[in-house]
């Protein structure tokens, strides 16, 4: 494949050769006998996009779920409505439960709004269902009752906490297809996915594997998750109101260090992330150390982070998003200390960032437009200090996801993974928005080519 008058991002007008998954030759080229041609027209090449957090499984089964949160839902009767609609007979899944909507209901509230139904809701935190009486009886009649339910007075409540895989296990659900979210990501440039969720096993890297093998999951996977893995980082997801030992967190980082693989940290509070400093004090760091989310951080935080050579990956778009929520539930003292971005920069930390999906939008763009904007859903900005230009909105999304220092380039010789926009990157910086990307190659692969007026050979 050639693709000529192209907009090389770091190069400049040129043409690029693809051959055998790489980038072959780049400059003043011309066609070979039989060689597909695209012409750029002139739009930017930039290298692949890579998502380095989501949760690559959950995303693909939101398709198959209803939201429960805000904006969607911000009252209980509009939660159950939104329950009721779901047709079919069988179990319901929510996600996106947030506590404004009616805080914490139990079993009991619940099976007010369906009682012929199992019904269980994720909260926006990841940490937790919530399940009726129906899908209490249904699960435990399949299995004994795992540490993470809660019970009250001899009572079950309906709460599970941090019970992903015994919940997944008990309803032996099958791994949900992930054609759709890889052509979706390929929609958007992107390469390139870091698998974040706890509980990433060897089988579950198997099946990811098998996914990729047989061409239904396109884009290059790192995976981060269990102890048990041989690479990737090693994930740490904490809850400030239910802390880990600190003793036993100190032998996790110093198991994982010597194997070889960094820590990946889940803070998205102010208490999770000054616990997590002490014990990287404690226990020591290694490059690739990193800071998931760090949703909360003040400017001793950020020095800290910077002495200590982590690295931060942030969600940037939970500010266009949640915006709004954030400002009613968040103390005002410290909104301006939400996602913080520019100051990691200036501060000489490493940054990247990520979906969070299904948590968060797919839409890397629109992460790129909320780093420059910070803006709300009302249009009110948090943190205009922290707002990046574009192009440092997009570099988020360049990183290697091996080394988060590094950013990754167009050269002959890397893997072919590419990013073709429909304009040059004057226009583009300016709109930040999906519907500019037109091509995308995975290892010279073009997976997705959406309509170009300009024509292509």
């Amino acid at each position: 494949m050639l693709i000529r008058n192209a907009e090389v991002w770091g190069l400049g007008p040129a043409d690029l050769r693809l051959a055998d998954g790489v980038i072959r030759s780049v400059g003043k080229l011309q066609p070979l006998a039989g060689e597909p041609v695209l012409d750029a027209a002139g739009g930017a090449l930039l290298p692949g996009l890579h998502d380095h957090h989501l949760h690559l499984a959950s995303a693909a089964v939101r398709r198959q779920s209803v939201v429960c949160g805000p904006p969607e839902v911000t009252t209980a009767e509009q939660l159950a409505q939104r329950i009721l609609s779901v047709p079919g007979d069988g179990w319901i899944r929510g996600i996106l439960y947030h506590d404004s909507v009616m805080g914490l209901p139990d079993a009991q509230a619940l099976d007010r709004m369906v009682r012929d139904r199992p019904l269980r809701i994720q909260h926006r935190s990841g940490r937790m269902w919530l399940l009726n009486s129906l899908a209490l009886q249904n699960l435990l009649a399949l299995s004994p009752p795992p540490a993470g339910l809660e019970r009250e007075a001899g009572h079950y409540t309906g709460h599970l906490f941090d019970e992903d895989t015994w919940l997944r296990r008990t309803l032996n659900a099958s791994p949900p297809p992930l054609g759709d979210i890889s052509r979706e990501l390929a929609r958007f440039g992107v390469t390139g996915l870091t698998d974040m969720s706890p509980s990433n096993t060897p089988e579950t890297l198997d099946w990811f594997s098998a996914a990729q093998a047989s061409g239904q999951l396109r884009q290059h996977l790192l995976m981060a998750g269990t102890l048990e893995l041989a690479r990737g980082p090693a994930k740490l997801h904490l809850h400030e109101n239910a802390l880990p030992d600190f003793d036993e967190v100190l032998a996790f980082i110093r198991t994982a260090h010597g194997l070889g693989r960094p820590l990946a940290v889940h803070c998205t509070t102010e208490t999770e992330l000054v616990f997590t400093l002490a014990a990287l004090e404690a226990a020591g760091t290694m490059p690739g150390d990193r800071i998931e989310h760090a949703g909360i951080a003040t400017d001793d935080h950020i020095a800290r982070i910077a002495d200590m050579g982590l690295a931060v990956v942030s969600q940037p778009h939970f500010i266009a998003e949640r915006g709004d929520q954030y400002r009613a539930d968040v103390e005002p003292a410290q909104v301006p200390l939400l996602y913080r971005l520019a100051s990691f920069k200036r501060a000489g930390v490493t940054l990247a960032a990520g979906s969070d999906a299904p948590f968060g939008s797919l839409d890397p763009w629109a992460a790129m437009r909320a780093a420059v904007t910070r803006r709300t859903p009302s249009g009110a900005v948090i943190g205009p200090d922290e707002a990046l230009t574009p192009e440092e909105a997009l570099a988020l999304y360049l990183a290697d996801p091996e080394d988060l220092s590094r950013l990754r380039t167009i050269s002959e010789g890397t893997r072919a993974d590419l990013c073709l926009l429909r304009t040059g990157w004057a226009e583009a910086r300016e709109r930040l928005d999906a519907s500019i990307v037109r091509a995308t190659f995975i290892a010279g692969d073009l997976v997705h080519q959406s309509p170009f007026e300009g024509g292509a050979g």
